[in-house]
């Protein structure tokens, strides 16, 4: 029997990152640094200056003409494509061929026009800025509240949940009800704001095609990038080793990737193309604005009679996105009658796409705005409020939780925050001009898990190599997983290689949804328990090797028989100018319960990161379209403002002690995007029990505060 070195369990344990010294120290090379067999040329792309119509004259000879230029590639001249197809696809929107400068329509502003290529970015640069372009503009349309009479039902919403569902009977719940609430939620257009922007280098040797890019998901981009190319996607190998974030944007495959492809395929060289911060507030999908009514009906000791939540927001005539945004409301509360809809307008712009925990952070900015407003009527403390309202029963698929720790995050979060002392009633407090105030929310994420495989090989020395295509987005993917081989192996950490990131490897659902780390974990746990039962077996000193794997969510049973969510509670105190209507948060406490932490310090970074999203979401984040032509005015993060270190001071997080084995073998669940659910509304409960306005329109902005103050 061979037999490894026992090795105190790693699992859980807040351990540094293992690829912390090479991202400090520069040597972990994302997509644009990644070095082909050549030096690349450098391409830029040309975006449209029109809302809507088609390009009918190009001038390009300036730009050929100047210096370094290779190629100027448009409309006329681009390899030829599939069509896009019909707005919505049955099946993976994220694998569907994505055609760029396919024809002379011009479909939203900011859609490439013209792709310039030469020796040098700057070159390229100044000549993509001496391509003149000429459009036929059409009749566009701009603006969710203008156009709400065009508004439709879609067939599914996002992950292909029901678009509208009903428990009861709210209409009559709502009408005998003595306390009610009845109010109208504003969320503005929100962007992922990655610190790497997308990039591609692209080479060909003969007929097979490597792409360093920047993706989540590698199987679903190589996919993509193989049907837009007409080849099959054996002759592309997309590499993916780091990923300085996504949050949703690099799900898929973006215009520079296929451009870079095109043009190095044409030249013979390889092609580098990044995109410009501006270039992908249109190249790049972005969350809906949306318009969220909330009606809630309640006894007067507080139980709820009734919830329910209708939602309109942005969608594309070229893309369908329905964002689940009202999903969260079927599951969080056991009211006896809860309705939710989902409707569509569709407007001149970029698609949406998932953006940072897609639907439950605008839809919990709201119900749970609602929710305080409801607790204000009835006197009554929202933290005691929500504990009435818990239940261990899913209200709509009438099942019961997996886990369900919604109560203890309640407690344990206010004991540690201090809410018993918090003021009773708005403006009860202040320091000088600052008013002080304390908010509360819950929140709920679906727990997912996709499909996974993953290899790994012990050597004859013990060391070990662990492979799949799973990304790292900045989240902690290398050390979770060199955690789990470690433990279950009994090897030293030390002793284990993780390699991320490549077509070649098996394939996993890639980073998204939060479904990562529970996958990708998975997977590799059940690899190295195939080797440990295979070196059981033999004394014999050789390579031991194999592939694990774990079933997606909707094909185990745990997933049929239980409701599967991740659960917190968010605190906040924040402090409001009564001057100037300034608002700063103070301090943030969030308490969650997800399941198994696989590691302590990249699991808590992860929560407080959601958090401080939460923070950008209800006081800063808000994309501006010019009506007249769907130009985005503030495109850049000098005025697409997000929050900063100044703004996230004294933010903290804990975890309650859960292992929910009805999620997978390791007990563990999403935590990616669970912090920033529901994190919003506490700063806005804040924001009124300081001042005494309740903000109804995201983000909250100074002329909301000082007109109430």
């Amino acid at each position: 029997m061979t037999t490894l070195s026992p090795t105190k369990g790693p699992i859980g344990e807040p351990l540094d990152r293992v690829d912390g010294r090479l991202k400090v120290t520069g040597a972990a090379r994302y997509a644009a640094e990644r070095k082909p067999s050549a030096p690349p040329l450098h391409g830029v792309i040309v975006g449209a200056t029109v809302a809507k119509g088609r390009v009918t004259a190009i001038d390009a000879a300036a730009a050929e003409a100047a210096p370094g230029v290779r190629l100027v590639m448009t409309h006329r001249n681009a390899p030829k494509q599939p069509e896009f197809g019909p707005a919505r696809i049955a099946g993976n929107r994220f694998q569907r061929a994505r055609p760029v400068l396919g024809d002379d329509r011009v479909r939203h502003w900011g859609e490439p026009v013209a792709f310039v290529v030469a020796d040098t970015f700057e070159q390229a640069r100044a000549a993509a800025d001496l391509v003149k372009v000429t459009y036929e503009a059409e009749p566009h349309a701009i603006g969710l509240e203008e156009h709400l009479r065009d508004a439709y039902a879609p067939q599914t919403i996002n992950v292909g949940m029901p678009t509208d569902t009903e428990v009861g009977d709210f209409e009559a719940a709502f009408a005998v009800a003595p306390v009610k609430v009845d109010e109208t939620y504003h969320v503005a257009q929100q962007h992922h704001m990655a610190i790497e922007p997308h990039a591609a280098v692209a080479e060909w040797d003969g007929d097979e095609l490597t792409v360093f890019t920047a993706s989540q998901t590698i199987a679903n981009a190589r996919a993509s990038l193989a049907a837009t190319l007409g080849i099959d996607k054996e002759k592309v190998r997309l590499v993916s080793s780091y990923v300085g974030g996504g949050f949703g944007g690099k799900l898929g495959m973006r215009a520079e990737t296929a451009l870079a492809a095109f043009a190095a395929k044409a030249l013979s060289r390889p092609v580098k193309a990044v995109q410009t911060r501006r270039q992908t507030f249109y190249t790049v999908g972005h969350r809906p604005e949306a318009i969220q009514r909330v009606r809630l009906s309640a006894s007067r000791d507080g139980r709820l009679t009734g919830v329910s939540h209708e939602v309109w927001m942005q969608s594309s005539p070229v893309e369908e996105f329905a964002e689940q945004t009202a999903s969260s409301t079927r599951a969080l509360y056991g009211a006896p009658a809860i309705l939710t809809r989902h409707r569509l307008v569709n407007l001149d712009m970029q698609g949406g796409e998932p953006v940072r925990a897609p639907g439950e952070a605008p839809g919990l900015l709201a119900l749970e705005s609602a929710i305080d407003e409801l607790c204000h009527k009835l006197g009554m403390d929202p933290v005691e409020f929500r504990i009435l309202n818990d239940t261990q029963i899913d209200p709509e698929k009438k099942k019961p939780f997996s886990s369900r720790h919604l109560v203890e995050c309640l407690r344990e979060g206010a004991a540690r925050f201090g809410w018993a002392d918090r003021p009773k009633s708005p403006r009860e407090r202040r320091e000088g001009a600052k008013l002080i105030g304390y908010g509360v929310s819950a929140a709920i994420r679906p727990n997912y898990i996709g499909p996974c495989a993953a290899y790994v090989r012990v050597a004859e020395d013990r060391s070990v190599i662990v492979r799949t295509d799973m990304t790292d987005i900045g989240t902690g993917t290398y050390t979770i997983l060199t955690q789990v081989a470690a433990e279950t192996l009994g090897v030293p950490l030390a002793a284990v290689k993780v390699e991320l990131g490549d077509s070649r490897f098996p394939v996993s659902p890639g980073s998204g949804g939060s479904w990562g780390a529970a996958s990708s974990a998975s997977a590799v746990h059940d690899a190295c328990l195939k080797v440990k039962a295979e070196m059981a077996r033999t004394d014999e000193a050789r390579v031991f090797e194999a592939t694990g794997s774990v079933k997606g969510m909707r094909d185990t049973q745990a997933y049929k028989d239980f409701s599967q969510y991740c659960f917190g509670a968010h605190f906040a105190e924040v402090e409001v100018d009564e001057d100037t209507g300034e608002i700063r948060m103070r301090r943030m406490l969030g308490a969650f319960a997800a399941g198994r932490i696989l590691n302590a310090k990249t699991a808590r970074s992860q929560m407080i990161g959601g958090m401080i999203w939460g923070v950008s979401s209800a006081l800063f984040e808000e994309a501006v379209n010019d009506p007249r032509t769907g130009h985005i005015v503030n495109g850049d993060l000098g005025e697409y403002h997000v929050a900063a270190h100044a703004d996230a001071a004294n933010v903290d997080a804990f975890f309650i002690d859960e292992h929910d084995e009805r999620a997978n073998a390791l007990g563990a669940k999403g935590v990616g995007e669970l912090g920033i659910c529901g994190a919003g509304a506490a700063l806005a409960n804040a924001v009124f029990n300081a001042t005494g306005v309740r903000a109804r329109r995201f983000p909250i902005t100074l002329d909301q505060v000082i007109a109430g103050v």
